[in-house]
């Protein structure tokens, strides 16, 4: 599958600005992974991905992940990996943050019940 993104300057806060609900949205690909951009205003379910890692990236406000035991908060410029099979659960730190996320472009979800 050709990436049609490549070659291409991708501005995320050009993206996301104005967006004030919950979003999550594909941006590019590159080799076998999917990056992705989210507007966070709410808390997402608890899960786990089987197949994957999954990587942060804060670009606005701030987000918590929520793992079993521990949370971590991450600001803008902070990377973050949860590995695969790792129970987590995403937040926003206050009303809006803006992250981007690295995970396998075939990417399972499995909602657990916490």
């Amino acid at each position: 599958m050709t990436n049609i993104n490549a070659l291409n300057i991708i501005d995320i806060l050009q993206l996301t600005n104005g967006v004030n609900d919950y979003a999550n949205f594909p941006v590019t690909q590159v080799n076998d992974h999917m990056i992705r951009t989210s507007v966070m205003t709410e808390s997402f379910y608890w899960h786990l991905h089987p197949n994957s890692d999954e990587s942060f990236l804060v670009i606005e406000g701030s987000i918590y992940i929520d793992l079993e035991g521990r949370t971590v908060e991450l600001s803008p410029g902070q990377f973050f990996t949860v590995p695969k099979n790792t129970p987590h659960r995403t937040r926003p730190r206050g009303e809006r943050s803006v992250n981007i996320t690295f995970e396998l472009q075939n990417l399972e979800t499995i909602q657990l019940n916490q």
